[in-house]
């Protein structure tokens, strides 16, 4: 299911390019590190799918760089040293390998344009793709943890095939609009958020959400969906505390992965 990237042309080579000189800095180890983390606990998790899915940041300190996993990589092999830098133009600055074809027309696209999106996570995440296979919009607002999703959510209704060019990496940018995240029907889901650990965080709530909103569905049982009033008071409050919160989880991720897979920071 995954796809060599190829190009026409002198790509896709490790040139380590001297108008970078700092990418080995702290704050560039740091979003490795994080970045990494993201990758294995979402493996443990059964976020991943294979060799398909893909993570990526932007480097601190260059916006027009973006850390991302390379091609051939399972999610649980993923290490802060393995991830490669590349620019938006399909070159590899620093790193062994290339990324997954998809993953770079997708990704390069959405950091280009949307700038903001300093982390852009895309899995096909069992739950949360359920939930794209269905007619209409995807979450019900009938749980607490959906509250933190409300008003950041896009739907791309148009699934047209795999993200092979930068006409389709546009397209998927473009349907995001100003979303967090954007629910790609028949395919998967993408989120994006002002850091690394906050796209963890809401990765990992949105498939939460997306779980017990399906079991609720499986009794048969109509939804009691939350009052708009209650819902619109509740994802602002959820929101108030959001990048500390999302900090403090990634942190824990990774003392745990300190503990268990301490390879994942190398």
């Amino acid at each position: 299911m995954a796809h060599d990237l190829r190009f026409s042309g002198d790509h896709l080579h490790d040139r380590h390019d001297r108008r970078y000189p700092h990418l080995t800095a702290p704050q560039v180890q740091a979003a490795r590190i994080d970045l990494a983390a993201s990758f294995r606990m979402a493996a443990r998790l059964g976020l991943s799918e294979g060799i398909c899915n893909h993570f990526s940041a932007l480097v601190p300190g260059y916006p027009e760089l973006f850390l991302v996993n390379p091609y051939g990589l399972a999610f649980a092999e993923i290490t802060a040293s393995s991830l490669l830098v590349c620019d938006f133009d399909g070159n590899v600055i620093m790193g062994d390998g290339k990324p997954e074809a998809t993953a770079f027309y997708i990704h390069a696209r959405l950091h280009l344009h949307k700038p903001q999106a300093a982390a852009a996570f895309h899995t096909h995440m069992p739950h949360a793709t359920a939930l794209a296979m269905l007619e209409g919009e995807p979450l019900a607002w009938a749980g607490q943890t959906a509250l933190k999703f409300y008003g950041r959510v896009a739907v791309d209704e148009d699934y047209n095939g795999l993200a092979l060019d930068n006409h389709e990496g546009d397209r998927i940018a473009a349907s995001m609009g100003q979303a967090d995240i954007v629910f790609l029907k028949n395919h998967g889901v993408m989120v994006t958020a002002p850091s690394i650990a906050q796209a963890w965080d809401d990765l990992y709530y949105l498939e939460r959400a997306a779980e017990v909103q399906l079991k609720a569905m499986s009794s048969g049982r109509p939804l009691k969906v939350i009052d708009q009033e209650v819902l619109l008071r509740t994802a602002r409050q959820m929101s108030e505390e959001d990048a500390e919160s999302a900090r403090l989880h990634l942190e824990s991720v990774k003392r745990v992965l300190a503990r268990t897979e301490p390879d994942f920071a190398d």
